[in-house]
């Protein structure tokens, strides 16, 4: 079969995130299918981003036939990253006979983030006379106007509904990381037995096979660990969605002296968030850098345990699906779960604990609950959680799942 993934920002692990087309296209090929991903020259999400000379450059990567777009750079999510999309689409569009001729595609995957690809999508499935099918990674335009306050009737956001309206009557199936999102896709016109949900996971080979962590990180968690220290880690984004700023107050505000926080990662809220500690005195949290996704493993081994947390937000209604949380349970480390969300993880099968978000006395219980356990039961929670995560998460069994949905 030949499959074609459309994603703006889709990456692989030498260029960094995302990496959920990568996953699936690696192991398509596996099962003897030949996959195409189109994906633009830039992405803020990578840590490395490509030199291409001409639109739709072709580079195969561990078997995957990447077609680079040129969409040029961004930063933030200004007017210009919403020309990057516009640009990226429109190419896509334009070209879609061409493509449909050239790859001759048994299937079309629409999966960016933001729903404007469906229209090429459409075009190139129309030529190919292939299956279409549109994945959902985030609410758009919701999250447009819920979380970014803009207003319903602000042009980009028309934009983005008359494409999501558009998938959800034209898509064969619709598949959503959002396990929740189903009756709000009906009402804006999708058929209710289109509706699937695939999480993202893990890849048993990235663990078998993972990096050393960086000198800096090493040291640092030697000194910790010389000092006997409890280490409550948070990986990941440093963005407002994440509110650190709560986890700082949560560390400024617990009277545990063993108890020490280490933050890794980057994002715009980063150094708002050092300031934030420095000016407030807080000596028990530690920032370092972010690192690559296949040193995720070494790094989790460091801590005692994990933190997933984010601000209180309507949009959650829908579900979440978090990297860091199937990372957390592989590592078989507990959580302390701070996210309201209708489905979660840590409550089903016990692998840590779950408290109220942005709600510092109950983080701060939680973390106590963990830190007062022992041994056996910390062992124990952790283990339910990789338990979970390889019976449910592991990409060989989600790819198998996606697979299915290719053929109905």
């Amino acid at each position: 079969m030949q499959i074609l993934i459309i994603n703006h920002y889709a990456g692989s692990l030498e260029f960094g995130m995302e990496y959920r087309p990568y996953y699936f296209a690696r192991e398509w090929i596996k099962m003897g299918h030949t996959v195409h991903i189109i994906t633009a020259d830039y992405s803020h999400l990578r840590k490395m981003n490509p030199n291409i000379n001409t639109d739709f450059q072709v580079e195969k990567i561990e078997g995957i036939n990447y077609h680079w777009v040129k969409t040029g750079k961004y930063h933030g999510n200004g007017i210009k990253r919403a020309i990057t999309m516009i640009k990226f689409v429109s190419k896509l569009y334009i070209r879609a006979k061409r493509l449909a001729t050239e790859i001759k595609p048994d299937v079309v995957i629409a999966s960016s983030t933001y729903p404007l690809d469906t229209f090429a999508a459409q075009r190139i499935s129309k030529f190919a006379n292939s299956k279409l099918i549109h994945e959902i990674h985030d609410m758009w335009p919701l999250t447009l106007i819920e979380i970014g306050g803009m207003s319903k009737y602000n042009p980009f956001v028309i934009m983005m509904q008359l494409a999501e309206n558009s998938f959800c009557k034209h898509s064969d199936t619709i598949v959503s990381l959002l396990p929740c999102a189903k009756q709000y896709l009906v009402k804006h016109g999708m058929h209710p037995d289109a509706f699937r949900y695939i999480p993202n996971g893990i890849v048993c080979e990235d663990w078998n096979d993972s990096h050393e962590i960086p000198i800096e990180h090493k040291k640092t968690f030697d000194l910790l660990k010389k000092d006997n220290k409890f280490i409550v880690g948070y990986f990941g984004g440093h963005a407002i969605s994440n509110a650190l700023e709560i986890l700082l107050k949560v560390a400024k505000t617990i009277t545990t002296p063993d108890i020490h926080f280490v933050l890794v990662g980057d994002g715009v809220e980063k150094e708002s968030l050092q300031k934030l500690a420095r000016n407030q005195n807080i000596e028990n949290v530690t920032f370092l850098p972010s690192v690559s996704k296949l040193t995720i493993p070494d790094l989790l081994k460091n801590f005692d345990a994990i933190y997933i947390g984010g601000r209180s937000s309507p949009l959650y209604r829908f579900g979440v699906c978090l990297n860091k949380s199937y990372d957390s349970m592989m590592a078989a480390k507990p959580i302390i779960y701070a996210m309201d969300s209708p489905n979660n993880d840590v409550r089903d099968y016990k692998c840590g604990v779950v408290v109220k978000p942005e709600d510092i006395d109950d983080i701060i219980n939680g973390i106590l609950l963990i830190y007062n356990c022992n041994e056996t039961e910390v062992y124990e929670m952790g283990m339910r959680g990789k338990k979970a995560v390889l019976e449910n998460y592991e990409y060989k069994i989600l790819s198998r799942k996606f697979e299915s949905i290719l053929y109905n």
